[in-house]
């Protein structure tokens, strides 16, 4: 089974990612990507403390203390209603926060004929940041940079598709998401919680997306029902 949110694209390029996100060193070229899944690397923007960085992480959180990277492909999602309570997340929320850079994400909706895939985007169809936390692993010399996506219940938009949503960080709440100092755990908790919901749209894609070596156009084109 897929997990929640277990599947998104990228389709932009690395320049207009570079602007849209005000990413300060440079980027190499990114290619298309349209179907990421979990325990492949990401696109994550993070805050140095002086400016705004961009590269590519692994999904799936490693915490530093953890003895094996496997854990990671269990922790490609972090629930915002407890992560300020686990031990395995809430030391991240005050220093290690990121955006994890998408254009859409796919979800799989349970009917008494199976199961719909919806891609889900934005109205407007811009960018925008998954709030994540990322970390640093470190076994024998050798460290590995994971993250984690915050999820939430669904909104009214996505209730008919998944009891689930991933967070998606407003635009003009982003610099605070990344460079706030917040103190405790509990302060980041409230922010995620006050969070504005986006103005999402969808439609249905085929299950050609359900295999994760399916990674071209044909995984984001409508469904035709009656005619595939």
């Amino acid at each position: 089974m897929i997990p929640l949110c277990g599947r998104f694209t990228l389709l932009a390029d690395g320049m207009a990612i570079k602007k849209r996100f005000k990413i300060a060193n440079e980027i190499v070229q990114i290619r298309p990507r349209y179907n990421i899944a979990p325990g492949e690397d990401v696109f994550t923007v993070i805050f140095d403390g002086e400016k705004r960085r961009g590269g590519y992480i692994r999904w799936g959180l490693v915490p530093f203390w953890a003895k094996d990277d496997k854990i990671g492909y269990k922790m490609i999602n972090a629930r915002s209603e407890t992560v300020h309570e686990k031990p395995s997340f809430k030391h991240l929320l005050t220093r290690k926060r990121c955006l994890i850079i998408a254009d859409s994400f796919y979800e799989w909706q349970k009917t008494d004929a199976g199961r719909n895939v919806h891609r889900i985007h934005l109205q407007d169809g811009n960018l925008f940041g998954f709030a994540g936390l990322w970390d640093k692993w470190d076994k024998g010399g050798q460290p590995l940079f994971t993250c984690t996506i915050l999820t939430k219940e669904a909104n009214e938009f996505m209730r008919p598709i998944h009891h689930r949503m991933p967070i998606i960080v407003p635009n003009h709440r982003e610099e605070e998401w990344l460079t706030h100092p917040f103190q405790h755990p509990n302060e980041v908790h409230a922010f995620i919680q006050s969070l504005e919901d986006p103005h999402l749209t969808s439609y249905e894609v085929s299950d050609y997306v359900n295999r994760a070596g399916n990674d071209d156009p044909k995984c984001i084109e409508p469904l035709q029902h009656g005619n595939e």
